[in-house]
């Protein structure tokens, strides 16, 4: 470890840049630091100690490699069992307007946010080839703020945002590597609940909180199996169902106010577009038809 990219350990808990920072931390005299909360995403890189990060009212141990990723307004703090060995970790903090930023660019940046939010799931265990490849890059990222290189702003963005996706990436394929048995139940359990449901109000956040996942990977599993959004998806079934409704002679007003559509304009739009015709055209075509 280089030992010009060690910062002394401060228990300041707000952020003095925008965006984010990054720390490396070597102690062997660390006070108790008391359970506390941020506004801001904290991610841990542990490389040695024993120690364990308490959140809220559970200990978890961690070990060379274990990274941790802490959302904002969460207790926690690191609990020192033995100072014999140092305490070294890497910290980086990111800040929730910085994450809606990357969010904007692509989902793929914040899935890994998501997932921590839904499923209270903060450790991830790494073996020593999987946690080189993120050290590597923290390093990289440490390296570049502290050069005064032609471009270094625009190289820092540039690390920081490889670094989140990398990160986002690993997690996201690591719980990809289930079987494709169990993403085809999460998908047929989907569709069903979808099916049942098309008369309430719809969305991935809802969906995400009635199956326990992160909507982002609700969007992927639901996008790999049959090649829509959930949105789409959704509407393509409620149209089917105000078609037939149409046919059956139930008027337009109550046909769109039963399957979901929460105003007109919405259900024309959507009905033109499927269909080639208003619904209003549609149903005086079935009137003249049937006359």
């Amino acid at each position: 470890m280089k030992k010009n990219i060690q910062t002394a350990f401060n228990t300041r808990q707000y952020m003095l840049a925008k965006d984010f920072e990054i720390y490396y931390y070597n102690d062997q005299n660390l006070a108790k630091v008391n359970l506390h909360t941020h506004d801001y995403y904290e991610f841990y890189f542990f490389l040695e100690g024993d120690v364990s990060i308490q959140i809220g009212d559970k200990e978890y141990p961690v070990q060379f490699g274990d990274i941790m990723l802490i959302p904002p307004h969460r207790p926690h703090r690191p609990i020192i069992h033995n100072m014999k060995t140092p305490y070294r970790r890497f910290v980086f903090w990111i800040s929730e307007e910085y994450c809606n930023h990357l969010l904007h660019i692509s989902p793929d940046y914040v899935f890994l946010m998501q997932y921590v939010q839904v499923n209270k799931s903060y450790i991830f265990h790494n073996d020593q080839i999987s946690f080189n490849a993120v050290q590597s890059k923290v390093l990289r990222l440490i390296e570049e703020m502290q050069s005064d290189r032609f471009g270094r702003n625009a190289q820092i963005t540039l690390c920081v945002n490889d670094l989140v996706l990398y990160l986002n990436r690993m997690i996201h394929e690591r719980n990809n590597l289930k079987s494709r048995n169990e993403e085809s139940s999460l998908y047929q359990r989907l569709t069903d609940y979808i099916e049942d449901h098309l008369e309430e109000p719809l969305s991935l956040e809802k969906l995400a909180e009635e199956f326990y996942v992160s909507k982002y990977h609700i969007a992927h599993v639901f996008k790999d199996n049959l090649g829509l959004s959930i949105h789409q998806y959704i509407t393509k079934k409620r149209l089917a169902l105000c078609k037939e409704a149409i046919l059956g002679k139930m008027s337009i007003k109550e046909t769109y106010q039963t399957f979901g559509f929460g105003d007109y304009s919405s259900f024309y739009r959507a009905f033109k577009k499927e269909y080639g015709i208003s619904p209003k055209d549609f149903k005086d075509m079935q009137i003249v038809k049937y006359d």
